[in-house]
């Protein structure tokens, strides 16, 4: 597919420009959301609004994902520096990420999607597969299975940090990285909210983010029509989320993942709104678009 064939030059032009308002927004709106259900929580104190925390918060640690994978990108903001900065200390980090690790690796799936050296491919591929295995991963993710593995890869790697090999220091520091800024952030929290509060996004990150994180990855290519085709429209799905599935499996319009595909220099915050032009132009009269993500597991996992 050719994505001129339905978009002007000028459109392509419009798509892909930058708009440093419309990025801090995404930014802002991000951690505002994230504060408010901190301060929810921790004004409210009883299991209902932990629970609830604790699901909500998994959402804007999506969101916050979100962000690092726009700015590794480099298609939030306009500058080099800003998407550095903002992706990597404002994101990335804040859920033991690195984003300059992460965008060498993510290049490749765009440059491999559809054939059979993506290097995504195992997140996906088994699919579909039948309720029973589904639910086993589920089962890993929600106790913390999943979770507790990335966090101890995670520290067992910083103590490179303390190591009198300069390059196992070097590989080290991102990991250390991203302790100490999230020891930054529970203190943040614990001077502002409550000195429990950090716990919660812990919490959420080893159960909640983990189950969300599965589902996302399998709502973009899991099932789809045909994995080793070229076209994205074959490759790649784009499911329509609903206000409460923004919150929690589609923040930051990381749902629009086949315009995502198409052009990877389109910012998240114009992705609905080129979604909307490429269905009008019939881009889309033989792709099927999903209705949520009830829609898309009921069609990735099978009854066992």
């Amino acid at each position: 597919m050719n994505i001129a064939d339905y978009l002007s030059k000028d459109e392509i032009r419009y798509f892909t420009s930058r708009d440093d308002g419309l990025a801090w927004r995404t930014v802002l709106k991000t951690w505002a959301l994230l504060l408010a259900i901190f301060w929810m929580a921790t004004s409210w104190t009883n299991p209902l609004t932990i629970m609830i925390a604790v699901i909500l918060l998994a959402g804007q640690q999506l969101g916050l994902a979100v962000i690092t994978h726009e700015c590794g990108h480099r298609t939030l903001f306009k500058t080099q520096r800003l998407n550095d900065l903002v992706g990597q200390y404002l994101a990335a980090n804040v859920v033991f990420s690195d984003m300059f690790k992460y965008a060498k690796g993510h290049t490749s799936h765009h440059k491999l999607a559809g054939t059979p050296d993506d290097p995504d491919l195992p997140n996906y591929k088994a699919y579909p597969i039948n309720s029973e295995s589904f639910k086993r991963k589920m089962k890993r993710d929600l106790t913390g299975q999943t979770g507790y593995k990335l966090l101890r890869f995670v520290f067992t790697s910083a103590r490179g940090i303390f190591s009198a090999d300069p390059e196992t220091r070097r590989r080290a520091r991102p990991f250390a990285e991203q302790i100490a800024v999230n020891a930054a952030f529970a203190v943040f929290l614990g001077v502002f909210f409550a000195p429990w509060a950090y716990l919660l996004w812990l919490a959420a990150f080893l159960t909640t983010y983990m189950m969300i994180v599965r589902i996302r990855q399998v709502a973009e290519h899991a099932a789809v029509p045909d994995l080793y085709d070229a076209d994205p429209r074959l490759n790649t799905r784009t499911t329509i989320a609903s206000w409460w599935e923004q919150l929690l499996f589609a923040p930051n319009g990381v749902n629009y993942h086949l315009e995502h595909h198409f052009m990877a220099s389109v910012p998240c915050y114009r992705l609905r709104e080129m979604h909307e032009l490429l269905k009008s132009r019939g881009c889309y009269d033989e792709t099927r678009i999903f209705q949520g993500y009830g829609e898309v597991l009921k069609h990735t996992v099978v009854p066992a």
